[in-house]
């Protein structure tokens, strides 16, 4: 009703300022052939001039009323210069302020709903830099000011900041108008004292602050390099460390914006993802998954025939997948696309260059504008006694470990809930291995949701999976000949003993910090490289990337930040990206697949955003009843008002897939209702997305519009 109260105001008084031709009094013509009047009445009230000129003034600028220039002016001529120069500025101030007060009262929050992505990354620049360009915007005359004032208005920028900045700002547009307004009377056109040299000084003059900020980031820079001495000319114009997915992306486009780039790899090309990581372990989840159909084939009316699992030949079709894809991350191939590739060991030995220790024991170094290291991360181990003799395996050695083996692990243990340690249990119990999972937390996948979690338990241990949560290992010894596994209960001072074959350590990976030269150039690390907003380090021609860096240890995460890092490190002086992750979807191969993109209802809590859920159950979704796949659902996150999405779950055989349709739709900014408008193909799992709209759109009805309808149909019936 306030908001109401106010707007009503407004419009009433804008409408009045034009109906009664008041606009007409506040032209240079008009206060000329007044003048007299108004010096008079000057001289006769000073007090009750000065007040009804400060009341008008304000209205003015609060309304964003044409005629603040004008008024400028009189205030020069009816009270001279410095006094009507004082006036001016406090007027001028005071309403600007209160029209910002307005706009942010009015508006700030409709459209924050509609567009809060957009005004995010501004109100990021305002928190930073605001003072600066709001500065920069009061002294260059080309921008409106009543345009600023709303504008500044719909961002976070502080009351305080915006009235000060404000007051300042306009001094010196002020001065000349007032000053100007002293010989009013001489003044043919508001050109005459706006001209084109007077507009090029305030241009000038509103760059300084921006240019001032500029000078003392290249300040800041030299103190950073102090004692370095830069090369005068460069090998290369970028130096990436590390053939893995951020390295790899890095220097591919880089070679493609024409640049010069070196790629150095100590071991194999294409990291952890092609050779540990994501390959291998997509390859053996798909064989343990035909094993699980086969098995299970009865329910779509075949006969069940227990899957014979030869090991040693799907571990030997794991290395021939490897194989296929080796070409593409190979060195032919990117020394193809320009790079030149280098084996060996990488060493920084200055801001700008690269010691690298070859294969035949040779040395050389490479310098570069720009240095990225993309060196990666390894499998946490935890230092537990009797471990190192416990023959553990991890995610990296477990694909050479057991190659060649005739027979799977018949006692298989697996320490940790996470993504890794859940589809890798998985996979070898539908392999036919006797699985323990011990996490100590009190559930599986605990960055999920409950819901989540309780159904990846479920499958897993339908799957035959022992599943021991808030259990802490904590060491290993033999006895027997038996390998066992020492386990303690959260809480409890009882100790029991897990007899296994082989163990898998997947409890975590730990940044590739030691032996690169960072701690000789003093760069900051902590578990992680650290790095600012722009992927920057210490110092800012040195960037990093991928599992180094975090937050997300996932090949697509490095191969996104490589992007910033590439364009940074090439570009930077002239603009600068922000890596921007929450866009960022990721997927954990279990099955059914569990698949986010955004913020998830425990992350929302936690946060304190209000937001409402919508999820819609696959066991009503025609094309997973086909296939005998209904366990999971879709869920979405959204504004407490509106269809913005902020955040989506999909628990499904094909979440992977499905979850791509919500990262495009938040990246584009749209919302359910686009969603929900989209035709989607049937029988598809898509429908699911769609579906989940629907749901949407049911709980949102528009009651009293449909009242209105039913009533408009029933007297279209009578």
């Amino acid at each position: 009703m306030r908001k109401i109260l106010i707007i009503v105001a407004v419009i009433f008084g804008v409408a009045a300022f034009f109906y009664f031709d008041v606009y007409q009094l506040l032209t240079l013509e008009a206060i000329q052939a007044r003048l007299e009047q108004f010096q008079t009445w000057r001289e006769q009230a000073p007090v009750k001039a000065i007040g009804f000129y400060f009341l008008a003034y304000l209205i003015v600028a609060a309304l964003s009323l044409p005629g603040a220039a004008i008024l400028t002016l009189l205030g020069g001529a009816l009270f001279g210069l410095w006094t009507g120069f004082l006036i001016v500025s406090f007027a001028s101030s005071i309403g600007a302020t209160i029209a910002f007060l307005m706009a942010r009262y009015l508006l700030r929050d409709t459209v924050e709903q509609r567009f809060s992505k957009r005004l995010a990354t501004i109100n990021e620049g305002v928190e930073r830099d605001g003072a600066f360009y709001l500065f920069a915007l009061r002294l260059v005359p080309y921008f409106p000011f009543f345009v600023i004032n709303i504008v500044m208005g719909l961002t976070r920028i502080r009351l305080l900041t915006f009235y000060w900045v404000s007051q300042v700002g306009m001094l010196a547009g002020t001065f000349v108008y007032v000053n100007a307004g002293t010989s009013l009377a001489k003044i043919k056109s508001l050109s005459d004292i706006a001209s084109p040299g007077l507009l090029l000084a305030f241009t000038l003059l509103g760059l300084l602050p921006v240019i001032s900020k500029k000078i003392l980031d290249l300040v800041k820079a030299g103190r950073v390099y102090k004692g370095w001495r830069k090369p005068k000319s460069y090998d290369f114009n970028m130096v990436v460390i590390g053939a893995g997915a951020g390295g790899l992306v890095t220097a591919y486009i880089a070679a493609a914006t024409k640049a010069k780039v070196a790629l150095i790899e100590s071991h194999k090309m294409g990291g952890d993802c092609l050779n540990y990581g994501c390959v291998p372990s997509k390859a053996i989840i798909k064989a343990a998954k035909v094993a699980h159909m086969m098995n299970t084939s009865e329910q779509y009316g075949l006969t069940a025939n227990d899957a014979t699992v030869d090991f040693k030949k799907v571990m030997q079709r794991v290395h021939e997948v490897i194989k296929l894809i080796e070409p593409h991350d190979s060195v032919e191939r990117y020394e193809s696309l320009g790079v030149d590739v280098v084996e060996g060991y990488a060493r920084l030995v200055s801001p700008w260059a690269v010691n690298v220790r070859q294969a035949d024991g040779t040395e050389k170094t490479l310098t570069a504008r720009s240095i990225v290291l993309a060196t990666g991360a390894s499998p946490f181990v935890p230092n537990l006694p009797g471990i190192e003799k416990s023959g553990y395996l991890t995610s990296d050695t477990l694909w050479s470990k057991l190659q060649g083996r005739e027979q799977i692990p018949q006692k298989f243990v697996v320490l940790g809930g996470g993504p890794i340690g859940c589809e890798l249990a998985q996979a070898f119990a539908r392999l036919g291995s006797k699985v323990t999972l011990v996490e100590m937390g009190n559930r599986l996948l605990s960055r999920e949701d409950e819901d989540v979690s309780q159904i990846v338990m479920d499958t897993l241990v339908r799957d035959g999976v022992t599943v021991l949560t808030e259990q802490q290992a904590i060491g290993f010894t033999e006895a027997s000949d038996q390998k066992i596994l020492q386990l303690k209960a959260t809480g409890d001072s009882a100790e029991t003993e897990l007899v296994y074959d082989e163990v898998l350590c997947a409890i975590g990976r730990s940044a590739r910090l030691s032996g690169y030269g960072l701690e000789e150039l003093g760069i900051e690390s902590d578990r992680v490289l650290q790095t600012n907003q722009f992927l920057e380090t210490k110092y800012p021609n040195i960037f990093g990337v991928g599992d180094l860096v975090g937050p997300y240890q996932l090949t697509h995460a490095a191969a996104h930040q490589a992007w910033y890092a590439a364009v940074n490190g090439l570009f930077g002086q002239f603009k600068k990206f922000k890596t921007d992750y929450s866009k960022l979807p990721w997927c954990t191969f279990v099955d059914p697949e569990v698949a986010r993109v955004g913020l998830n209802q425990q992350e929302a809590k936690a946060q304190g955003i209000e937001c409402q859920v919508i999820k819609y159950e696959l066991s009503e979704l025609d094309r997973a009843i086909t296939e005998g796949h209904t366990q999971g659902f879709v869920k979405v996150l959204t504004k407490a008002k509106g269809d913005e999405i902020l955040g989506v779950t999909i628990v499904a055989a094909h979440a992977g897939e499905m979850i791509a349709e919500f990262v495009l739709a938040m990246k584009k900014g749209a919302g359910l209702n686009a969603i929900l408008g989209t035709i989607h193909a049937y029988p598809t799992w898509n429908e699911a997305n769609k579906y989940a709209a629907g749901q949407w759109k049911k709980q949102n009805t528009p009651t009293k519009a449909l009242a209105l309808l039913k009533r408009f149909h029933s007297f279209r019936r009578s």
